[in-house]
């Protein structure tokens, strides 16, 4: 099969078509002929109940594993097309499980970018509000986070999460569950630096907590594997369906 690479920095058109996926292990389907489609620099938040598929997409399009059946597809071109290196280049991914690698702030961060230039990095932790943290350190950037960043609260490993994203400076973007594990306090500040970090990128929002997906372009319910619902944050209110009785259960107020 001919190999074609990616457009670097225009943000992409990404599709779901048709597409279904069963893991090994189980007899279910994760996805069953899931279409979705997410138009360039759109920023689309992806909610259902637990197994509902959401994770399943981010495997996919990472290419983790491959579809049964359907496509995914970039800018109308199967990703299996393209080598799977400029595929992941394509794809900065913040998520709620934050890897960072027991060694310095500067290394975990040249994961994104080994070349990345000292202005380069300057600017993402700037970007990502994480300046003034690093400052105060007594080795500043050559401080050792510990392993899986355990020497960090949660707000602080996240943070550090979104500026790697940012020096990535990938087209596309994948939130995964990126406020899951960070108290109240720290997350109207973190949404709002994801928000940041969207601009200009075609986005896939994955998330429970509705609070960092009600400004999304676009809100997509899954069920089962499938699409049930889409729309804005009050048209999906007003339906009364599956959304509304998310946003209930968790504001505990009838939509």
């Amino acid at each position: 099969m001919t190999t074609a690479s990616p457009l670097r920095h225009s943000p992409p058109k990404l599709e779901f078509a048709d597409v279904r996926f069963c893991y090994p292990t189980r007899r279910t389907p994760a996805l069953d002929g899931l279409s979705l489609s997410v138009a360039p620099g759109e920023r689309v938040a992806v909610v259902g109940r637990s197994g509902a598929g959401k994770s399943t997409l981010l495997g996919l399009l990472m290419r983790y594993f491959d579809v049964d059946a359907g496509s995914v597809r970039v800018d109308d071109r199967d990703i299996r097309e393209f080598p799977l290196v400029d595929l992941r280049a394509l794809i900065g991914v913040v998520s709620q499980d934050t890897y960072l690698f027991h060694g310095t702030i500067r290394e975990n961060l040249l994961l994104a970018k080994p070349d990345a230039t000292d202005e380069e990095i300057d600017r993402a932790v700037a970007a990502a509000q994480v300046s003034d943290f690093i400052a105060r350190l007594p080795r500043g950037f050559d401080s050792v986070v510990g392993d899986r960043g355990l020497k960090l609260s949660g707000g602080e490993r996240q943070r550090i999460a979104i500026a790697r994203a940012l020096l990535k400076d990938a087209p596309v973007l994948v939130l995964d569950e990126p406020t899951s594990s960070i108290d109240a306090a720290n997350e109207a500040e973190i949404t709002q630096t994801l928000t940041e970090l969207t601009r200009g990128r075609t986005t896939v929002v994955i998330a429970h907590r509705l609070s960092t997906v009600r400004d999304a372009d676009r809100i997509v319910v899954m069920d089962s594997g499938r699409v049930v619902e889409f729309g804005s944050h009050p048209d999906l209110l007003a339906r009364r369906g599956l959304y509304a009785e998310f946003v209930a259960t968790q504001t505990g107020v009838p939509a």
